[in-house]
C-alpha cells in the first residue's frame, strides 16, 4: 500500500482533494435538503403529484434529465462516502429521492423506515427545528388509535 501511495503520490493527494470537497457539500446539502421535505412525505399510500409536471412539455424533460442527473451523481457520491468521509447513506437516500424510476416510492419508503436511516434524519431535522417525519408504519398505527 505505501508503495502505491509512493508511486502514485499525485493521485492520492486528488483523491484527498475530493474527499474532503465531498465532506464539505454533504455536510452542507443534505441537511438542507432533509429539512425541506414535508414532515407526511412518506405516511401517504400514494406519492404526491409532483409540481413540474404541469408546466409545459417543452420545460419537462429538461427538468427531468437534471433532476435524475443530480440524482445519479448523489447516489454514486453516496457509494464513496461509505468508504471516504461523509453521510453515505443520507447521500444515497437523497439520490434516489431525486431520481424518476418505477418501484422508486416504495423503495424510498423502506429505506426512511430502516430504523437508523429515519433516526438519523429526524436528528437532522430536529436541530433545524423541523418535525419528525412520519413513516406509513407510524401514520397507521394512528389511524387504528
Amino acid at each position: 500500500m505505501l508503495e502505491w501511495l509512493s508511486n502514485n503520490e499525485a493521485l492520492a493527494w486528488w483523491l484527498l482533494a475530493f474527499s474532503i470537497a465531498t465532506f464539505i457539500a454533504t455536510l452542507i446539502a443534505i441537511p438542507v435538503i432533509l429539512v425541506r421535505i414535508p414532515k407526511d412525505y412518506f405516511s401517504y399510500p400514494e406519492r404526491h403529484r409532483i409540481p413540474w409536471q404541469k408546466r409545459h412539455r417543452f420545460w419537462r424533460l429538461p427538468i427531468l434529465l437534471t433532476k435524475n442527473i443530480t440524482g445519479l451523481i448523489f447516489i454514486l457520491l453516496g457509494i464513496l462516502m461509505l468508504v471516504l468521509p461523509g453521510q453515505g447513506l443520507l447521500t444515497m437516500v437523497i439520490g434516489l429521492m431525486l431520481l424518476e424510476f418505477p418501484g422508486k416510492f416504495q423503495l424510498e419508503r423502506w429505506l426512511v423506515n430502516r430504523p437508523v436511516v429515519l433516526r438519523s434524519i429526524n436528528w437532522i431535522r430536529m436541530q433545524a427545528g423541523k418535525a419528525e417525519l412520519v413513516t406509513i408504519r407510524e401514520s397507521n398505527s394512528d389511524r387504528e388509535d
